[in-house]
């Protein structure tokens, strides 16, 4: 599949991002990354929201650069599976490769892994934004909150 044109309200560019396109993100889990810490469990392994926020740290690192100057990618859907426990002390290695692109949404493939198992996989969703104008909407919706009261 070659590059998407994407046609924002002003301006027209070409969403370049090659499928098979990958990043990934790495860490070593510490007491803050626990399921205790962060009040999602009572067992002092990784983290249900850490391994996610691992894995969009790889897809970032699949798409950032390649994106046109002004617009950023946006997490908007994913949907993984944690499949595996990893204690304090083990490097966790999260990975995100393209798998297709429809309009301004990429899809990934994405996968975690510890040094000995699968911790999790799935697929993940972002859409690119110009971000001056998600910006501009976000502070009209911050607008709104002076008039509610």
């Amino acid at each position: 599949m070659g590059p998407v044109l994407y046609l924002p309200e002003t301006m027209a560019f070409v969403l370049d991002i090659p499928i098979g396109s990958a990043g990934h993100a790495e860490m070593v889990v510490a007491d803050e990354h626990t399921a205790p810490r962060v009040g999602s469990g009572k067992i002092a392994v990784l983290a249900t929201p850490v391994m996610i926020n691992l894995i969009e740290a790889a897809a970032l690192a699949a798409i950032e650069h390649l994106l046109p100057a002004g617009h950023q990618s946006l997490g908007t859907h994913l949907d993984v599976t944690h499949v595996a426990a990893t204690p304090v002390g083990m490097k966790v290695r999260a990975t995100a490769e393209v798998i297709g692109i429809e309009g301004r949404i990429v899809k990934m493939r994405v996968r975690a892994e510890d040094q000995r198992d699968l911790v999790g996989e799935g697929m993940h969703e972002r859409v690119v934004v110009n971000v001056e104008r998600f910006d501009k909407r976000v502070q009209e919706k911050v607008a709104l909150l002076s008039y509610k009261g």
